[in-house]
């Protein structure tokens, strides 16, 4: 048996909607629905990683 969500996509990019670009990722299913996403953005890409991190992400399995 796999783990729930083992075959998400995750995403990081920068929001370039925002005055000073932010870092945010976004996690999405095999269906193309996301299901997750960054509520915030982030200064540095190093700490949208660590949030997302929280979240699921597992370095190195995706992006």
């Amino acid at each position: 048996m796999t783990e729930k969500g083992a075959d998400d996509k995750w995403e990081f990019y920068e929001d370039h909607k925002q005055k000073h670009h932010k870092w945010r990722w976004r996690r999405t299913a095999k269906n193309g629905r996301i299901v997750g996403a960054s509520t915030q953005g982030y200064a540095d890409k190093f700490e949208c990683i660590e949030n997302a991190e929280r979240n699921g992400f597992v370095r190195g399995d995706h992006s």
